[in-house]
């Protein structure tokens, strides 16, 4: 008998988990940034992020993305990537590319090719990789790598940001623009999120032209 009511508490134990879980969830908030330029006016194509400790260690790689060659641009020009995450080049023009990075946090080649490299290229550091073409030297484009699953970019014509999900706490909230000096780190404020959500407004500075 005690080997039964041990087993019925220890199944009562395992069935109030997900109500646990589903606790956890409704505790989590909304976070929306307002991001400005210098003289006050929306910035559009900034990426926001939560970092925190916590935030470091629920991180977890993306499902594979992809960032084409399209009409001789990257598409998109900013990618947002979370530490672990592979990413796939897919050429779509009718000329072939050849993409590169010298940046610290990823450096790789994918030499002159057309259609999409059979192998995708893992992004295992944090930080800010600018892609180039070898061919098209007015290729750039931007992969940010994160170690937080906490982030949002603002649209290109617009300066709100929206991030969901968010646990209360203490977090850095950091803000990146592809116009920053290359090298330049991403601009930082402390943040507290309240069970209710948290408001917060960026301005941004040194942006080059």
């Amino acid at each position: 008998m005690m080997a039964v009511a041990w087993f019925l508490r220890g199944r009562r134990a395992v069935l109030a988990l997900p109500a646990l879980c589903l606790g956890c969830a409704a505790w989590a908030a909304s976070v929306q940034v307002d991001v400005q330029d210098a003289a006050g006016q929306p910035l559009g194509g900034a990426v926001v992020f939560l970092e925190s400790a916590e935030a470091r260690r629920l991180v977890k790689p993306l499902a594979e993305q992809e960032m084409s060659q399209e009409n001789k641009q990257f598409v998109p020009e900013v990618r947002v990537l979370t530490v672990g995450t592979e990413l796939r080049f897919p050429n779509r023009d009718t000329v072939r590319h050849h993409v590169y990075s010298f940046s610290p946090a990823k450096k790789f080649e994918l030499k002159l090719y057309t259609g999409t490299p059979a192998t995708p290229v893992r992004f295992d550091q944090p930080g800010v990789v600018v892609l180039g073409c070898n061919i098209h030297d007015q290729m750039v484009g931007w992969i940010l790598v994160l170690e937080t699953p906490y982030f949002a970019q603002t649209p290109a014509t617009a300066g709100k940001a929206s991030m969901g999900e968010v646990p209360p706490g203490r977090y850095r909230l950091r803000t990146w623009h592809p116009r920053l000096p290359v090298g330049a780190p991403a601009q930082e404020q402390d943040l507290t999120v309240a069970a209710g959500g948290a408001l917060a407004t960026v301005r941004m500075t040194g942006l080059v032209p």
